[in-house]
């Protein structure tokens, strides 16, 4: 691991308390997913919220899981940002 992501992923746990491993196995667990899949999606959705301790209520799930099946994705993490405070 470089010290780019050692640094990253001690942010990451800093921050929102998440092994890096579980960030390990999510990323490996969508390399080859189907985005356009909503239950892939939305089961996705569900473990990284889960896994940050964050809530998250059906309305905000169902935005999200809708944007990324629609290909409708934040081009940059600001808006990306804006997507979960809805």
């Amino acid at each position: 691991m470089s010290n780019f992501q050692k640094n990253l992923f001690d942010k990451i746990n800093q921050k929102a308390n998440i092994d890096p491993n579980e960030v390990y196995k999510v990323a490996d667990s969508v390399k080859n997913a189907d985005f356009s899949d909503e239950k892939t999606v939305r089961n996705l959705v569900r473990r990284l919220a889960k896994m940050a301790n964050k809530p998250l209520s059906k309305e905000k799930e169902n935005k999200i899981v809708q944007s990324i099946t629609k290909n409708k994705m934040p081009a940059d993490m600001q808006s990306l940002n804006q997507l979960f405070k809805k």
